[in-house]
């Protein structure tokens, strides 16, 4: 693979990468903004507004028809979450030219579409369409409220919610019911207007095409982009200890079976120089897999909850475990994994242990190389770090990963709060939630990594 990154546009970024590897390439673009409470909503819900037509293609009917005439491409909004920036803008799948008949020209049609879905919309008098705004602003509110429904998904956000307040970081990459739903559509143009001409705008691709060309094309696709003064004063506000000296506690009650556990910790020193090849090694060893600490000790031998797990946001600085469990166990389960911690701090790991937690690593990051929607998220999460590295040079950093690194990560860490949903005796859940939880728990680290971390896009 050739990796090649160019400023084509002022404050607009092409990261190109040439392989051959694939037979569907990748274009994304993304505007990047800080995640604002009073605008997170409205950045949310306008790459799907976009999404509903153009100038040139009046209407979704319009849109899919030139989709099939480009044999198949698509092309689906984008809402992330990286640290506190919100990332917002559109991925496009597009059918590799080399397997198809010959005069096909799916990147040019691919790079002129999303120069219409972001520069020309479907308007009225200047304005974004009512009709549209409404329509997708109610399905926004859907999505905002259906969050309630993934019980540990929504502990995991209520815990940052509560550790990270007055904090961006408290932000949902969706923003907040009360926010999506003052919505207009002439409220909504202006942010539009402002975002097409402040924000920093990240483009990767992947694919058999040479960087002139996808170059070019994209320079002829955004050529009536509007802009302005470009906002670069954007970024991650890193808290390196607790609010307080005890951890804070919070406990909510809801309709549940089974308790939900979080804990969440600021990463202390780590985040002085971040070591990103000893951090992704220790998560893994403290919780991200299955022979990690969390899932060997504290579920599989001691079986204390139904699943333990840990994840990491590296451009924040927090790291979060979380479990289900019995209600009369919350305790119990609390304290074995504070005690797990503990044992990494001490360097109570074996040789068997750390080289699974290094394996683990190196099998996302191939992963990463497999896929151009994996490789798109894990090039955005580290160009907006300002990192340099490919997953393949992060994978042979993971090889010098010591023991002594992670202790010194894990004693580090400050613990900030503990958080815990209980039933609240009005009955149980209807299914089975053993199995479901489990499965419940991997979707979020997903959901979780995709913001944070760089796999692959989701589109809700």
């Amino acid at each position: 693979m050739e990796y090649a990154r160019s400023e084509i546009m002022s404050g607009v970024w092409l990261t190109h990468i040439r392989t051959e590897k694939f037979k569907t390439a990748c274009l994304s673009v993304n505007l990047l903004t800080q995640l604002r409470r009073e605008t997170a909503s409205m950045n949310a819900l306008l790459p799907f507004v976009l999404r509903r037509g153009t100038a040139r293609y009046a209407d979704m009917e319009a849109i899919s028809r030139r989709l099939d005439e480009l044999y198949g491409t698509a092309v689906e909004p984008v809402v992330r979450r990286i640290g506190e920036i919100q990332s917002v803008g559109f991925f496009a799948s597009v059918p590799e030219e080399a397997f198809l008949p010959a005069g096909a020209d799916t990147l040019r049609g691919a790079c002129e579409l999303l120069g219409q879905l972001l520069c020309a919309p479907n308007t009225r008098g200047g304005l974004l369409l009512p009709q549209y705004v409404d329509s997708e602003r109610d399905k926004l509110l859907e999505n905002i409220r259906a969050r309630l429904n993934d019980k540990i998904g929504w502990s995991i956000s209520r815990c940052i919610e509560e550790m990270c307040c007055g904090e961006d970081y408290a932000v949902d990459r969706l923003g907040d019911e009360e926010s999506a739903e003052s919505i207009r559509y002439q409220k909504l143009t202006k942010q539009y207007r402002a975002l097409l001409q402040e924000s920093p705008i990240e483009i990767f691709y992947c694919g058999r095409a040479e960087r002139r060309r996808v170059e070019g094309l994209l320079r002829d696709a955004l050529s009536t982009l509007p802009r302005g003064e470009i906002n670069y004063d954007i970024g991650t506000d890193v808290r390196f200890n607790a609010l307080e000296a005890a951890p804070r506690r919070y406990s909510e009650q809801m309709n549940v079976a089974q308790a939900k556990l979080v804990i969440g910790w600021r990463l202390g020193e780590a985040m002085e120089d971040p070591d990103p090849a000893a951090l992704r090694v220790f998560v893994s060893l403290f919780g991200g897999s299955t022979a990690s600490k969390l899932f060997v000790n504290v579920r599989e031998k001691l079986s204390l909850c139904y699943f333990a797990s840990a994840l990491c946001d590296r451009h924040k600085g927090v790291m979060l475990a979380y479990a289900g469990t019995e209600t009369e166990r919350v305790e119990e389960a609390k304290e074995e994994i504070l005690a797990q911690l503990a044992a990494i701090a001490r360097g109570e790991i074996t040789p068997e242990e750390l080289h699974a937690a290094r394996a683990d690593v190196r099998s996302a990051l191939r992963a990463a190389l497999d896929s151009p929607g994996e490789l798109e998220g894990f090039t955005l999460s580290t160009v907006v770090s300002g990192a340099d590295y490919t997953p393949e040079e992060l994978g042979e950093l993971v090889e010098d990963v010591t023991a002594e690194q992670l202790a010194a990560i894990a004693r580090g860490c400050e613990c900030d709060m503990i958080y815990t949903l209980i039933g609240d005796g009005s009955g149980e859940e209807g299914e089975e939630e053993e199995d479901a939880e489990i499965t419940l728990s991997e979707e979020e680290l997903r959901a979780f990594e995709e913001e944070n971390d760089g796999d692959p896009v989701e589109t809700v």
